[in-house]
C-alpha cells in the first residue's frame, strides 16, 4: 500500500510539473518552425481570419471576370483580387485599396517582382509627413510586407504595387496611397503563381 501511494504521489507530481511547463511556454503570434513560412528571412505574422469577412479568405471561385487564364483582376468595389486560373475558375483574395483621391484604375503588367522589398516613400508622401525616412528596410514592419508586384504601363513604373502589409487590419478598407494591399500569407501565395509580364486589370 505504501508503494502504491508513493507511485501515485510521483505520478501527480510529474503531471503538475508538465502543466506548469505548458503554462510557462511563451505566447507568440509567430508561426511555428514547421509552418509553410519557416524559411522566410523575417517572421510572417499570421492573422485571425475569423475577424474578417469570409470572402477575404483565399478561395477558388467561378471565373466571372470575363478575363483569360493568367490574368490578375482587381475589383476595387468589392475589395477582391482574382487570379484567373482557367476559363471556369479563379482564385479570390481579400485586399485593401487606395483612399479616396488615391485610387488607381487601368490595365498594366507585372514589370518586376520582389521578395521582402525595401520601401521608398514618394516625394508626395514625404511632403505630407515631413521627417519620413527616405528608405525603410525590409522586415516585418515594412509597409510593403513580404512580397511586392510592381505594375508597369508601356514599360514604365506606375508606382502602383500589389503587395503585402504590416497593417493587416486594413484589409477590406480604403487605406493605401493607391497600392493594392494583401495579407502577407496571401501575397506570398500569389507571388508564386504569377510571373513578370502577367496582365493586371484594376476595375
Amino acid at each position: 500500500m505504501h508503494y502504491t501511494r508513493l507511485a501515485l504521489a510521483l505520478a501527480l507530481a510529474v503531471t503538475a510539473m508538465a502543466l506548469v511547463a505548458c503554462q510557462d511556454q511563451p505566447r507568440t503570434s509567430q508561426p511555428p518552425k514547421t509552418s509553410a513560412f519557416a524559411n522566410e528571412p523575417y517572421p510572417v505574422r499570421l492573422v485571425n481570419r475569423a475577424r474578417f469577412d469570409s470572402s477575404f479568405q483565399p478561395t477558388q471561385v467561378p471565373n466571372e471576370t470575363g478575363m483569360p487564364p493568367g490574368t490578375v483582376v482587381v475589383d476595387t468595389t468589392n475589395r477582391h483580387l482574382y487570379l484567373v486560373e482557367t476559363p471556369a475558375t479563379a482564385m479570390r483574395y481579400g485586399i485593401a485599396i487606395g483612399r479616396t483621391g488615391y485610387s488607381w484604375r487601368g490595365r498594366a503588367t507585372i514589370g518586376r517582382k520582389s521578395t521582402w522589398p525595401a520601401w521608398y516613400p514618394t516625394d508626395d508622401m514625404k511632403a505630407v509627413a515631413p521627417g519620413m525616412p527616405a528608405r525603410i528596410p525590409p522586415g516585418t514592419d515594412n509597409p510593403l510586407g513580404a512580397r511586392a508586384l510592381y505594375l508597369y504601363q508601356d514599360g514604365r513604373d506606375t508606382l502602383i504595387r500589389i503587395h503585402g502589409t504590416s497593417e493587416p487590419w486594413t484589409i477590406g478598407t480604403e487605406a493605401s496611397s493607391g497600392c493594392i494591399r494583401m495579407f502577407n500569407e496571401d501575397v506570398i501565395d500569389l507571388y508564386t503563381r504569377v510571373k513578370v509580364g502577367t496582365a493586371v486589370v484594376v476595375l
